[in-house]
Formats: C-alpha cells, sequence, structure tokens
C-alpha cells in the first residue's frame, strides 16, 4: 500500500512541475484534467507525507528507548513510539478508504424524486415534508435547488416533485436516501387518536451530461399539451406542457411547470437523460447484486429503508439498525447522523471485500 502512495507521491510532483509548463498554462482543457487529478490524488500524497513523518519519528524514539541510559527518558521514548504507532494505525485505515474505487458518480448534481405511496393523503403530506427536509438539507450544503416538476393534491401535499439538486458532492451524500420512506402518526382528521402508516418512495439519480447518454431525436415521441393544476383545470392558455416518449424503453416523463414549451422540454429532456442513466445503472448494479445488497440492502426503490415515528419523535433506518429520538430535527435538514453512519458502512463493507 505504501509503495502505491509512493507513486502517487511522485506523480502529484510531476503533475505540479507540469502546471507550472507554459505548454500546459494555455491550454485550459489539459490545466483542468491535471487540476482534477492533482485533486484526487492530493489527499493521498498528504497521507503519504504522514506515514514518512511517523517512520521517522518511529524509528528515532525506538533508538532512543534503546540506547539511553536515562530511564524517564526511555519511558517518554516508550510512550511515544505507543502514541506513534496509534496514530499509523488510525493513518493506514483512512488511506485504505482513500485507496477504494471512487464512484464517478459522487460528484454529480442529481436528481430527486419523491412520491407519495400508501396512505392518500397523508403520504401526500409528508412527501411534502420529505421534499422541504432535502431543501433545507441543501441550503446548509451551500447547494441550489431547481423545482422541474410537481403535482399538488390541492390539500397541501404534493403526489410527485422531482427536483434537481446542484453542489458538489450531491449525490454521494444522499445516494443512499432512495427507497421507502414510511411515516406513522395520528393524521389531524383522525378523531379517534388512531396511529396511521403511509409510505413515500425516494429516488435520487445522478444527474446525466449529453456526454453519458447519446438519445437519437428518431427514438423520441414529442406531444404538447395545455397545462393542468389540481383537480385538473386549465392553468394555461396555451400548449406549453410538454410529454416526451422515449420509444425504446417506453420510459415517458412529462413537464408543465413552466409557460415556455422550450423551457419544459428542456427540463423533460433532463429528467428522461438521468432516468436513462439510471436504468443503466440499475443493470450494472445487479451484476454486483451482492456487493451492492450487502453495503446498503437491495438498493430497490420498494425497499423500506426508514421509518419516522412522530409520537415517539422517533427515526430509524433498517438498514444500519439506526435509531434517533430527533425527528424535528430531521424534518429541518438535519440529516447528516444518517448520512455519515450509511457512507461509513458502505466503506466498511467496501474494505472487506477489497481485502
Amino acid at each position: 500500500m505504501w509503495d502505491k502512495l509512493a507513486g502517487i507521491q511522485g506523480r502529484v510532483e510531476e503533475i505540479t512541475r507540469l502546471m507550472g509548463d507554459p505548454a500546459v498554462t494555455g491550454n485550459s482543457r489539459e490545466l483542468q484534467k491535471l487540476g482534477r487529478e492533482l485533486a484526487e490524488m492530493r489527499p493521498l500524497a498528504e497521507g503519504y507525507a504522514r506515514y514518512r513523518r511517523i517512520s521517522r519519528e518511529m524509528e528515532e524514539n525506538l533508538a532512543l528507548a534503546q540506547s539511553e541510559k536515562d530511564p524517564e527518558m526511555r519511558a517518554l521514548a516508550r510512550e511515544e513510539i505507543a502514541r506513534l504507532t496509534e496514530e499509523r494505525e488510525r493513518l493506514e485505515g483512512e488511506v485504505r478508504v482513500l485507496l477504494l474505487p471512487k464512484d464517478p458518480n459522487d460528484d454529480k448534481n442529481i436528481l430527486v424524486e419523491i412520491r407519495a405511496g400508501a396512505g392518500g393523503g397523508e403520504a401526500a403530506l409528508f412527501a411534502t415534508e420529505l421534499f422541504r427536509s432535502y431543501s433545507m438539507y441543501a441550503a446548509m450544503k451551500g447547494w441550489k435547488v431547481e423545482m422541474l416538476s410537481h403535482s399538488e393534491t390541492g390539500l397541501g401535499g404534493i403526489k410527485e416533485v422531482i427536483a434537481m439538486i446542484e453542489g458538489k458532492g450531491a449525490y454521494s451524500r444522499l445516494k443512499f436516501e432512495s427507497g421507502v420512506h414510511r411515516v406513522q402518526r395520528v393524521p389531524a382528521t383522525e378523531g379517534g387518536g388512531r396511529i396511521h402508516t403511509s409510505t413515500v418512495t425516494v429516488a435520487v439519480i445522478p444527474e446525466a451530461e449529453e456526454v453519458d447518454v447519446q438519445i437519437a431525436p428518431d427514438d423520441l415521441r414529442i406531444d404538447v399539451f395545455r397545462s393542468s393544476g389540481p383537480g385538473g383545470q386549465s392553468v394555461n392558455t396555451t400548449d406549453s406542457a410538454v410529454r416526451i416518449t422515449h420509444i425504446p424503453t417506453g420510459l415517458v416523463v412529462s413537464c408543465q411547470d413552466e409557460k415556455s414549451q422550450l423551457k419544459n422540454k428542456s427540463k423533460a429532456l433532463k429528467i428522461l437523460r438521468s432516468r436513462l442513466y439510471d436504468l443503466e445503472m440499475a443493470r450494472q448494479h445487479a451484476e454486483r447484486a451482492g456487493i451492492r445488497k450487502a453495503m446498503v440492502g437491495t438498493g430497490d426503490r420498494s425497499e423500506r429503508i426508514r421509518t419516522y415515528n412522530f409520537p415517539q419523535s422517533r427515526v430509524t433506518d433498517h438498514r444500519i439498525g439506526l435509531t434517533v429520538h430527533q425527528l424535528n430535527q430531521v424534518l429541518n435538514g438535519e440529516i447528516d447522523v444518517f448520512v455519515d453512519a450509511l457512507i461509513a458502512h458502505a466503506q466498511t463493507i467496501a474494505l472487506k471485500h477489497a481485502g
């Protein structure tokens, strides 16, 4: 492992030299490519530098513990050796994680699709709350949230909402949110105080660029129609809403939030492209189903992943058995307690598979 890091250290030094070469500085594309490579390798190079420092200090203290005549100095040297040993072990763990194959989608923006499931109006209300939670989380991270499509119930709930979250690392932080989120509470309309259970499905999809997914124009059927609101009433007098059907797969995407047909078409294509990319990802994941299931469950959209119990202010993630009694905080976007634990769990499993 340390030999590999030595090679990385050499490459970092080479990139640093290249980025000062006039032939490279005049080529913005090459400069950007080298900059990305340097950003990925720098943490590993820094880890290697720490390893070399620890090794030197250990050698010095081992020599001191063996040659020093003063018992007190020998004891201090042994204490320092113990501290450095712990530091080296901790560093090895950090480096092993950094050396894991990187998910190529981790730095991508994401599409978050939230749909009310079982439970009717209660599910739609919770879909609204869940979307608010993710929006607040995004705001805490300095990410941008753009609504692409939404369908309301007319009672303050959402049947479906699709939003783009733009920000570095958005997919890496939220990719484990896909699945069924279950809510248990007493609805406002329930006079008997009985707890109802409702569900909301969440899908987190990495944004696909045109370079990721090529769509042939002949594979698309594009229809336009008038936008409609709750109850089906027309909210636009022009045919600005767009429905795109991808003929080979049968995927259908509709978008009517904008008054401009062109903007609705652009948003619908963005959603379609990402869904096609997601289909390809699912196919690849199926080939590695054992590892994926071990990481965070099956990854199936129908899998129940989390329960939000209002009477007990309890939130439980069933994949890792983590429970917190901080329901209000979670619904206000404070979900890092689950995000961090899920990422750590996935890294642990990946390290086991890496040997």
